[in-house]
C-alpha cells in the first residue's frame, strides 16, 4: 500500500523577513527605553529640591514613561497587523512512500 506524505514547509518572503526584524527591534528598542526611563525616574526623584519641585519632576518624568508606553502599544499593534498581513507563503511538497 502505497502512502502520500505531505509537507508543508513556510517561508517568508524578503519584505516579509524585513518587516518581522523590524518589529523586534522595535520591541527591543522601546523596552529598553521604557526601562531605562523607569529606572531614571526612580533614582533621580528627591535631588535637594523643595517639595513642590519633586513632586512635579515625578509627575513629569511619569507621564513621560506612560507615553513611551503608549507609543510602544500603538507601534506594536501596527507592526504587528503588517507582521500578520505578510504571511508565509504555502510551499508544499509530495512524497510517496511503499
Amino acid at each position: 500500500m502505497t502512502t502520500i506524505v505531505r509537507t508543508e514547509k513556510r517561508r517568508r518572503g524578503v519584505f516579509g523577513i524585513l518587516v518581522w526584524w523590524t518589529f523586534l527591534a522595535f520591541n527591543a528598542v522601546m523596552a529598553s527605553s521604557l526601562f531605562y526611563a523607569i529606572m531614571f525616574t526612580s533614582e533621580k526623584v528627591g535631588e535637594g529640591l523643595h517639595a513642590e519641585m519633586q513632586a512635579g519632576k515625578a509627575i513629569g518624568e511619569t507621564s513621560t514613561a506612560a507615553a513611551l508606553l503608549w507609543v510602544w502599544v500603538i507601534g506594536s499593534v501596527i507592526l504587528g497587523l503588517i507582521v500578520a498581513l505578510t504571511r508565509r507563503t504555502r510551499g508544499s511538497r509530495s512524497q510517496k512512500i511503499d
